[in-house]
């Protein structure tokens, strides 16, 4: 924890990330969510991906901030144009419930989409159980737009 400490606070964003995920889980240090979120914040104004999903979820349950479901997709956006697959699928379960943004049964298909074709297999239990509610068009519809959204984001590294 002296090393991480130390290198994030020279503004080292891998370190503020694993500092913050120490504090998230207490892994080292007492769990102390605030904790989590100052250096989860740091590292994802940085452009870490991971951070900027971990801030997400810490506003989406209120872990640490007042809980703000706008604000956790805002996080989940920028992870999830970064490719990362766990933000993708998260962001497809904003649109399929319309926390913090407008429900949307096309746009969350299309996301959990992409986290599928990412590896990220918790996906594909959300992803079948809104098919179930949507029709054949708007699949299709959702088909085209994940295929867009992996072209764009899909390729990228976590």
């Amino acid at each position: 924890m002296k090393w991480f400490r130390l290198s994030a606070e020279q503004g080292h964003a891998a370190a503020q990330y694993s500092l913050g995920h120490s504090y998230n889980y207490g892994n080292g240090v007492p769990k102390d969510f605030e904790e989590a979120v100052k250096w989860f914040r740091l590292s994802a104004e940085q452009g870490h991906a991971a951070a900027q999903r971990y801030l997400g979820y810490s506003y989406y349950f209120g872990n640490g901030v007042i809980k703000d479901a706008e604000e956790a997709v805002k996080w989940y956006w920028m992870s999830a144009e970064q490719g990362n697959a766990t933000a993708q699928s998260l962001l497809g379960l904003a649109y399929f419930d319309g926390k913090g943004v407008i429900k949307d049964a096309v746009e969350a298909h299309s996301w959990f989409n992409v986290a599928i074709a990412r590896g990220h297999e918790p996906a594909r239990v959300l992803l079948e159980s809104l098919e179930k509610e949507m029709t054949r068009d708007q699949i299709a519809e959702a088909t085209i737009l994940a295929r867009e959204k992996f072209e764009k984001y899909g390729k990228k590294r976590d």
